[in-house]
């Protein structure tokens, strides 16, 4: 058997109810692969259903960025995949994302088609609004600012060359953050027909306060690490303004406008800003696009 040119990284937290369907599907791929398990201290009986597979089990809950950061020190293949255990991959899946990388060599990153149980597209990659959003589009057949972390291909040492996998955000925004820096280095992100069954929510609660946390304060910290000065300091000057006149407008009910859950975005934001200009710094002196190049191709697009 050929020698595996990927590995696949699934994690998991409590993902007894849908990882095995992942895993099953894996292992019926049309062209080998590694797989390797981040299994973030599940409590629910996924470590027992996980016998048999490479795991590396995390002692506390990482998220889904801090997994992938601590899978990428073990990876030894070309490529590397990233998987949600809730996502279910046809059998021509890596082979057609390995085959894609082949013919673009100026691409770091490939991203799937996700499609819901429904039969409806999902994602066949990010588009990057006029605010500076990362939002997963559905019109394929065009050239995407980025991938969706759901399921997407990436080379390797290209991935390590701009700083790897932003551990610090948990979950959320990983890969429109890791899509920014590759296209700074000069790397293109493509989409191709790789089909993969996404059950959309089934490892988080989307719509929760931590979800629109780990939302907000990742698009923000995204944008000061990548984005133009500028675009980043309006967005945060818009953030600021929007929780400052939210006790004086009706109600809202949806939670990201609650001013409890924006001040402690903020909070967080501020916490963390002094390590993302550092960050900022080391991504500026190894780029080879500017910052406002990216954003007059691709921001509302």
């Amino acid at each position: 058997m050929p020698e595996a040119r990927s590995t696949v990284v699934v994690v998991t937290w409590r993902g007894r109810a849908h990882i095995r369907e992942c895993l099953d599907a894996l292992a019926a791929q049309d062209r080998a692969a590694n797989v390797l398990v981040v299994d973030n201290a599940s409590d629910d009986g996924t470590a027992e259903l996980l016998s048999g597979q490479n795991v590396l089990r995390l002692p506390r809950n990482r998220g889904y960025a801090g997994a992938l950061a601590a899978a990428l020190p073990r990876i030894e293949t070309e490529f590397v995949a990233w998987l949600n255990d809730d996502a279910v991959p046809v059998p021509s899946w890596i082979a057609t994302l390995e085959d894609a990388l082949d013919r673009h060599g100026d691409a770091a990153a490939v991203t799937s088609s996700l499609e819901l149980p429904d039969g409806s597209v999902q994602s066949v990659g990010v588009r990057l609004t006029a605010d500076g959003h990362g939002a997963d589009t559905a019109l394929a057949g065009r050239e995407v600012f980025g991938f969706c972390g759901g399921a997407a291909l990436m080379r390797t040492a290209a991935l390590r060359s701009v700083g790897g996998v932003p551990a610090g955000f948990f979950c959320y925004y990983e890969d429109t953050d890791t899509s920014w820096r590759l296209r700074l280095r000069g790397w293109r992100v493509i989409s191709v027909p790789a089909r993969v069954v996404h059950r959309h929510g089934a490892s988080s609660r989307l719509g929760s306060s931590k979800f629109h946390h780990w939302n907000e304060r990742n698009r923000l910290l995204m944008l000061v690490r990548c984005a133009p000065l500028l675009v980043a300091l309006e967005q945060l000057a818009r953030f600021v303004a929007v929780t400052a006149v939210l006790p004086f407008r009706p109600p809202d009910n949806a939670k990201n406008f609650r001013v409890s859950l924006r001040l402690g975005v903020l909070a967080d934001v501020v916490w963390r800003l002094p390590s993302a200009l550092v960050f900022r710094a080391r991504t500026a002196a190894t780029a080879r696009v500017s910052r406002r190049e990216l954003w007059r191709i691709w921001a509302g697009r």
